[in-house]
C-alpha cells in the first residue's frame, strides 16, 4: 500500500467518524459508498470495513458522551434487547422474504423518517422534552437528564411510549439482519421521535448501541477473510480521531443544524434502498 492511499483511508475515516458520531449513524453508511464508488474496492471488503467503522465511531464517541453525561446507558441496554432479538430473527428469516419488497419497505420507512424529521425541524416546540412521566419508564428508571452546552443548563427528560420504542428497535434489528445495513437511523428515530428523547442524547445513545451490535458481527467478517487489515487499520485510525472530534463539537451544535444534516443523509439512504428494490445495483 502506498503512503498516499494510506493517508486517503485515514481521511475517509476522519470524515466518516466525525459525521457518524454527530448524527448517531456510526459512519458505516458513509464508508461503504466511498470505498466502492470512489476507490473501486469490492463490496465485501467495504462492508467489513464499515463494521469496524461503526465499532470505532462508537468507541471514540461513547467515551466523550459518557463524560458529558449525554449517554443513557440504562435505556441503551434495555433497547439493545429488542435490537438483538430483531437481528437474530432477521438472520433466520432472510431466505423467506423477497429482497425487492424488503428494500422497498425499509426504503419507504427511511423516507417517512426524513419526513417526520423535517416536520420536527419546522416545529419550534419539537425539541421540548415531555413533561409527563411514562409509567413503564418510571418503573424501569429510564428517565434521565443532560447538560446542554448551548443553552448552558441541565435538561431533564422523560422517556415516552416504551413499548412502541421497543417495537421500532426490534424493526431496526430486523432491518440489519435481513438487509445487512446499519440501523443507526432507525435507532435515532425510535428515541428522538417515538420516545420523545432529546436529539443529542438520542444520537449519543445510538452511537453506543451500534458498537455493541457491530462487535458481534465483526468476528464473522474476520473469520470469512473479508476483514483486510491494510484497509481497516488506517480507516480505524481516522475513525477514532474523527469520532472523538465529532463527539466534542456535537454537544455545542444547535439541534436544528443536526436535523438539517441528518435529513438529507437519511433521505439518500431511503432512495438508495428503493432504487435497489427495482434491481439497480448502486455499488
Amino acid at each position: 500500500m502506498s503512503i498516499t492511499l494510506f493517508i486517503v483511508f485515514i481521511l475517509i475515516g476522519l470524515f466518516a467518524g466525525t459525521f457518524g458520531s454527530v448524527l448517531g449513524l456510526g459512519g458505516g453508511m458513509i464508508i461503504t459508498p466511498i470505498l466502492v464508488l470512489a476507490l473501486n474496492l469490492p463490496i465485501r471488503y467495504a462492508i467489513a470495513a464499515s463494521i469496524i467503522a461503526v465499532i470505532g465511531t462508537s468507541s471514540g464517541a461513547s467515551v466523550a458522551y459518557l463524560k458529558d453525561d449525554l449517554l443513557n446507558i440504562r435505556l441503551a441496554m434495555f433497547l439493545e434487547i429488542f435490537t438483538t432479538i430483531g437481528a437474530l430473527c432477521g438472520a433466520i428469516l432472510v431466505g423467506l422474504f423477497n429482497a425487492t419488497w424488503l428494500n422497498a419497505f425499509f426504503g419507504l420507512l427511511l423516507l417517512y423518517q426524513a419526513l417526520t424529521m423535517w416536520q420536527k425541524l419546522r416545529n419550534k416546540n419539537a425539541d421540548k422534552p415531555a413533561d409527563k412521566t411514562d409509567r413503564i419508564s418510571k418503573t424501569l428508571k429510564l428517565d434521565s437528564s443532560y447538560y446542554d452546552k448551548l443553552s448552558k443548563k441541565t435538561i431533564d427528560y422523560h422517556i415516552q411510549k416504551v413499548p412502541l420504542g421497543g417495537l421500532v428497535m426490534f424493526g431496526a434489528g430486523l432491518a440489519s439482519g435481513l438487509l445487512g445495513i446499519g440501523s443507526g437511523s432507525f435507532k435515532v428515530f425510535a428515541m428522538d421521535t417515538v420516545m420523545r428523547m432529546p436529539l443529542k442524547p438520542s444520537s449519543a445513545t445510538s452511537n453506543f448501541m451500534m458498537g455493541v451490535t457491530a462487535a458481534a458481527s465483526a468476528l464473522v467478517y474476520f473469520l470469512n477473510g473479508t476483514l483486510r487489515p491494510l484497509i481497516v487499520a488506517p480507516i480505524a485510525i481516522g475513525i477514532v480521531i474523527g469520532s472523538t472530534f465529532g463527539s466534542k463539537i456535537m454537544p455545542s451544535l444547535p439541534n436544528k443544524l443536526i436535523r438539517q444534516i441528518f435529513i438529507p443523509v437519511v433521505l439518500i439512504a431511503g432512495i438508495q434502498l428503493i432504487i435497489k428494490a427495482f434491481g439497480v445495483n448502486l455499488y
